[in-house]
Formats: structure tokens, sequence, C-alpha cells
């Protein structure tokens, strides 16, 4: 028998290494492939969790309204005396009488709370509260008497009148109030001199005093 030849012997082994060449590429490519792992995918946000709603800033609280102009009249808890009080712009006039000898006339600020403080001649003082803008209710103190009292809104021709004059050579001051039932309270001074002052005429404020007429005219601060 005749051995291979040369060339034979050659040719074998170009696909020996063929062969082996070609098993150490796949090796490498299979070994490549496991070592890769795909990245971990980013959580995605859940659509249950938001973001927490920020805290409601305070509201600022509200301020007090200041009580309307108006008119105010009504009488001392005991019924002796009534009393009238005239609201103008923050401002108050209050006037005090029994329709005897009695009387004072008052004044001072209104809070925008409705807290009255008016004072007087000869140490008179009012301290009151408007309710709602419907009544007022306090104290006055007047001549060394302490009084409560309530003065319902009024409406015209309810409230309180004044009349300033000189007749005959006599200073003339004189208050009236005007409740709503038509009942008049009044003291007329002359001269520093109290006395009941006479009736007037609500619709116009005429009156009659010492023979010459004058007009009463509604009080204001």
């Amino acid at each position: 028998m005749k051995r291979p030849g040369p060339l034979l012997t050659l040719l074998a082994g170009l696909v020996l290494g063929l062969f082996l060449l070609t098993l150490n590429v796949t090796s490498g490519t299979r070994n490549a492939s496991s070592s890769y792992q795909e990245p971990a995918p980013s959580p995605t946000p859940t659509a249950g969790a938001a973001s927490p709603a920020p805290s409601p800033s305070p509201s600022p609280s509200p301020t007090s309204a200041p009580p309307e102009d108006a008119e105010y009249a009504g009488r001392t808890d005991d019924d002796s005396a009534a009393i009238a009080v005239t609201v103008r712009d923050g401002k108050a006039i209050a006037y005090f009488c029994d329709g005897r000898t009695k009387e004072s006339w008052l004044k001072g600020d209104v809070e925008d709370d409705g807290t009255l403080k008016l004072t007087g001649k000869h140490g008179a003082k009012l301290d009151g509260t408007i309710e709602k803008d419907r009544r007022i209710r306090g104290t006055v103190d007047v001549a060394g008497g302490h009084q409560a009292f309530t003065a319902d809104r009024a409406e015209k021709p309810s409230g309180l009148y004044r009349a300033t004059a000189t007749v005959r050579s006599a200073t003339i001051d004189a208050g009236w109030i005007v409740l709503r039932d038509g009942t008049q309270v009044g003291v007329l001074t002359r001269d520093g001199e109290p006395s009941p002052a006479p009736r007037i005429d609500p619709e116009t404020g005429a009156v009659t005093i010492d023979g010459r007429q004058l007009t009463a005219r509604p009080a204001t601060p």
C-alpha cells in the first residue's frame, strides 16, 4: 500500500486547522453572550403616588366694618329718663334727660367694633356698644347716678333734636328726644336754669319759646 503524499498530508492539516479555528470562535461567542447582562429597568412611578399638596396659606382674618351712620333712642332700664345717640362718621353725640331738670350732652368716638365711650360736663360719661347696627346697650353716669339703658335704632321723626338761641337777652339751650311711640322728653335750659321743654313739631322742628318761634334741628356730632 502506498503512503499518502505530502500534498494530501498538507490538505488534511489545513482542514483540521480550520475546524479547530471555527470551534474556538464559536466557543468565544457563546462565552461573550453568557457574560452580558441586561441593565435593570428604571423604576417607573406608580399612578397612586402623588407629591404632597402644598399647605394652604392662612386666610387673613376679616376686619369688622365700622358702624353705620344712624340715630338711636330709648329709655333707661328703670324708665326714669330717656337717652338718644346719633352716630356720624365714627363720632357720636348723646343726650340724657329726665324731662324735668336733669340732663347731659355727651360726645366721643365710636370704635370699629361699635364700642362707645362718651363724656360730658361735670364727669358725665356713657359706656355702650352698638349691637349689629340695631340697638345700643350700655350705662350712663350723670349727676352721681348710674343707670343702664337700651336705645333702639330710630327712624324719622324719632331721634335727637336741639335748639339754641338768645331770646329776650336769655341764652336758650334745649334738647328733645322723640321716641318711637311719639313720646317727647326734653329739657330747656334758660341762662343755666333747667325746666321741662315745650313740645316740638317732630315733622318740622318748630317750637315756640318765650313767645318766639324757633326750629329744633337734628343734633349731630
